[in-house]
């Protein structure tokens, strides 16, 4: 079972602007490799487009991942983590690449200039088989946010800032489509009852910084063995947090038994 929301942030509404948070729910695959796809985007802030990037990319990305849904089957079946980042690489840079030349297009019929850090945006995919048999998960990412799993009683960080090979902390944030090395890939495996989130960093900074009372509150909401209605899920999607007042985007995938 799935549940979604994208809230517009307290700041957006009292500046006026849009949100720049999107989101996607779908599904790739031929039948007998099918999976869900659950996409957030957080457009960078200061980008002029970043709305349409974190809008545009996801869609994007679905297509190209469609195209080798398959050999993305095989490879999440068998846990190899190397060939499941090597597919979503090629996926996401000929996502950009198309993207790229529609934006360069209709900026070159608007008399502007073009560029890329006008459309940034973050990009978090988590790709489930529609087949419950199958216990494996995987999460592409590019930039802040990403996911979060429910088990036992907590919530767990699913996918963290990369750290160099002296062990410090990489924070700067990475975005499509110009800054960024590599997508990351997190190959995991879940259980009956586990609660996977995977949202932007409205949601997932209060989860990150420990706040105890926030991760409480979504804890007894989507956690307790109940899945919330749909307006529930919305009402509980803006449960306040001290100081974030960000666009929120998150989406919950509730595990079931085979």
């Amino acid at each position: 079972m799935v549940r979604a929301a994208s809230i517009r942030g307290d700041s957006h509404n009292w500046e006026g602007t849009c949100r720049q948070d999107a989101m996607l729910v779908s599904r790739i695959g031929p039948p007998d490799a099918e999976m869900l796809l659950l996409a957030v985007a957080d457009g960078v802030g200061s980008a002029a487009y970043s709305h349409v990037g974190s809008y545009q990319v996801p869609r994007a990305a679905a297509v190209h991942l469609d195209r080798d849904a398959t050999s993305l089957f095989s490879a999440l079946c068998a846990g190899d983590s190397a060939e499941l980042g090597a597919l979503a690489n090629k996926a996401i840079a000929g996502a950009v690449a198309e993207l790229r030349s529609n934006w360069e297009k209709s900026a070159a019929r608007a008399h502007r200039d073009y560029s890329d850090a006008d459309y940034a945006t973050t990009l978090h995919v988590l790709l489930v088989p529609t087949d419950a048999a199958v216990r494996e998960r995987v999460v592409f990412g590019v930039g802040d946010g990403g996911l979060f799993l429910h088990h036992a009683g907590q919530w767990l960080l699913g996918d963290t800032p990369e750290t160099s090979a002296d062990g410090i902390l990489d924070t700067k944030t990475e975005a499509l489509p110009h800054a960024y090395r590599s997508v990351r890939t997190r190959l995991i495996r879940t259980v009956p009852s586990d609660v996977l989130l995977v949202g932007t960093d409205g949601i997932t900074n209060p989860l990150t910084q420990k706040d105890p009372e926030f991760a409480r509150i979504l804890s007894d909401a989507w956690c307790s063995g109940e899945i919330p209605s749909m307006s529930d899920f919305l009402w509980q999607a803006q449960t306040r947090a001290v100081s974030y007042d960000d666009d929120r985007t998150v989406i919950c995938l509730w595990e079931e038994t085979a």
